[in-house]
């Protein structure tokens, strides 16, 4: 299975900003990657696993422990929900 493609950490710091200004479906479109992608990268700037350099977070962007956990939660449920389907497309084709 591929990596996909990579981006810099320059691209993901000036899209993590530009996401913040015009939100984070407005931004993917407007830079050709997906949302899904550009929603992690927010959220990893937002629990401060990307650096978006000095003064960009404010105490509001910091997110609670349970606010990680129900994130985390969701993006769970939404990779089994895609093993499932790959799973049974697996069948379909064997």
């Amino acid at each position: 299975m591929g990596t996909g493609k990579q981006y810099d950490e320059e691209f993901k710091k000036q899209a993590i900003k530009l996401a913040k200004e015009i939100g984070t479906k407005a931004a993917a479109d407007e830079l050709c990657i997906p949302k899904g992608t550009l929603g992690t990268w927010v959220q990893k700037a937002l629990i401060g696993e990307i650096d978006t350099g000095a003064g960009s977070r404010t105490p509001g962007d910091s997110l609670t422990i349970a606010q990680q956990l129900q994130a985390s939660n969701k993006r769970i449920k939404e990779l089994e929900k895609k093993n499932r389907e790959l799973e049974e497309l697996d069948e379909f084709l064997e």
